[in-house]
Order: structure tokens, then sequence, then C-alpha cells
């Protein structure tokens, strides 16, 4: 089987790839930079590179030629409407169009744990990644869908994140008291790879989560035992949180925590039954304090 991966140079990408070739199948990825050193590091483990991005129609079309499945990571956060509407819906519509004429039978499309029929009307991320749910299912092709919690992962990610506020700053920031449910990384690339040979999975919409739940505070006194550092935590008014990260977006900086993804944290729990993923694919996810010892070792 040839797949194509859109977003395998980003945090995730990388590790869907890895689990997909594990399994014997051939990748191509879509790449904005071929030359990119996440890019080169695909281009070494076999990848076959088309470059081009989700904003270019016709590169989108090249990249699907001659695959047999897709697996959609692409997703952007922080950002205007108008590029939500350009790169995560246009970008979708032209990929299933690409699909659809070429006889691509498989997609596996990874939306978010929180996107629902409340949450499309508050938030352009949660918007978009249901309007790339409905499209995919319209579009007839046997579609799985994978909706995430937070992502932990030893490069990069909330956990690095996170780590680094309790390694260095003498006070850290608490945001909301809602719980989450983080998923490994390497978890959810296992079960992106089983997903496009499972025929019981095709038409449903799985919750990628770990075994446990737990609160930011949790999170943050995890860390703090884990470092051996002392530390004041505090929480952080939401407005006075969004005023921060507003000032960030304007600066020409990575911004760990956008206004966006602090709006998805106080609009709904992170948490969610893990057992139809378990069932369906066979993988059981590493826990919370294995996911800490895994990612800051």
């Amino acid at each position: 089987m040839k797949v194509l991966v859109t977003g395998g140079t980003g945090f995730v990408g990388p590790r869907v790839v890895h689990a997909i070739r594990a399994e014997g199948h051939d990748v191509r990825a879509l790449v904005r930079d071929p030359g990119s050193k996440e890019a080169k590091t695909l281009a070494a483990w076999g990848v076959e590179l088309v470059r081009g991005d989700m904003a270019d129609a016709g590169s989108v079309r090249r990249a699907v030629e001659g695959v047999d499945a897709l697996v959609h990571l692409v997703a952007i956060l922080g950002k205007p409407r108008e590029a939500y509407e350009r790169i995560m819906i246009g970008g979708t519509r032209a990929l299933l169009d690409a699909a659809t004429e070429h006889g691509v039978q498989r997609l596996v499309l990874m939306s978010a744990l929180g996107v629902n029929e409340q949450t499309k009307d508050r938030l352009n991320y949660a918007w978009a990644k249901w309007e790339q749910e409905r499209m995919a299912e319209a579009s007839g092709i046997p579609t799985v869908v994978f909706r995430p919690s937070f992502v932990f992962g030893p490069q990069g990610g909330t956990l690095r994140v996170f780590a680094s506020q309790v390694r260095y700053l003498p006070a850290v920031p608490v945001v909301g008291t809602r719980k989450f449910q983080p998923i490994w990384i390497e978890d959810l690339a296992a079960v992106f790879a089983e997903a496009l040979t499972s025929d019981a999975a095709v038409g449903r919409t799985f919750d990628l989560v770990g075994p446990d739940a737990v609160t930011w505070q949790e999170f943050i006194a995890a860390l703090k035992r884990y470092f051996g550092k002392r530390r004041l935590v505090f929480q952080m008014p939401f407005r006075l949180a969004r005023a921060g990260a507003a000032a960030m977006e304007k600066l020409p900086l990575s911004v760990p925590i956008s206004r966006e993804a602090l709006d998805m944290l106080e609009a709904v729990d992170q948490t969610a039954d893990p057992a139809p993923m378990i069932e369906t694919f066979g993988v059981h996810p590493v826990g919370f304090e294995e996911q800490l010892r895994r990612g800051l070792a």
C-alpha cells in the first residue's frame, strides 16, 4: 500500500510516518520545503517527497496521484479565519476531490478532542475540524476519524512547554481547572498505522486518549516531583492568560499557547473513554507517569 501523509514534518507527523513504514507500507509526504531538516529525515527513511502545500490545489493533486490511502494531519492554530478557510477547508476539499478522482480507498483524518456542535460555533479551530469531518463523511471514501487529546512526546509539544516552565520559572501559572487525558505519541502513531487496514474502524470516530485523566494542577505537581523543584503555582485568570497570549502572537515567534488553545481549554474537558480505541486497534496506551518518564528522560 502507498500512503500519502500530509503534515508529515510536524510534531506528530514523523512518528506517524515511522509507524506506517514499520507496517510495510510505502509513504509519500507533501512538504513545503524538501530541504528542511524534518523533510530530509523523512527522505532518509525512504519517504517519497512531493513539494507543495495544502493551499496549492495543483500540488495536492500531484501528491495524491498513485496512492492507495491518505493520512491527513495538517492543521493550524491561532490564525485568522481566512487561513482556516484557505488551508484546512480549501486544502481538505482539494485533497478529497483528488482522492475521489484517483480512487483512493482509505482516509485517516486527525481531528481533535473537544470538537462538537457547541465548540464549532465558538472557535475557528473547532469549526475547521468539524467541517473537515463533515467533508470526509460526504466524500464517500472509507474514512476513520481520530480525535486526540494532548499528545505527549520527547521532542516538543505540550509536555516540553510546561516542563520548561517548571524547570526555569520561579512561579508557574495554571489556567483553568478542567481535566485532560494525554496520549503518548507512539501510541497515537501505532493507532494511525493500524487504521489503514482495519475494516472494523471504517466509518467511525475514535477519541485518542491515555488511561489517566489529570488536572493541570496535578500535571504541574508531577513535573515538580520529577525535577525536584519547589515552585510557586498560581491560578491565572483566563482573561489575563488570553491577554498574554495575544501579545505573544504579535511577535515573530512560535507561540506555545495561543488564545484559541486557551479557549479550547476553557470550553471542554479533554477526557474520554479509551476502550473503543483499545478494542479496535489492540493498542494499550501507557499511563501518565510513564509518559512523563519517557518524555523527560
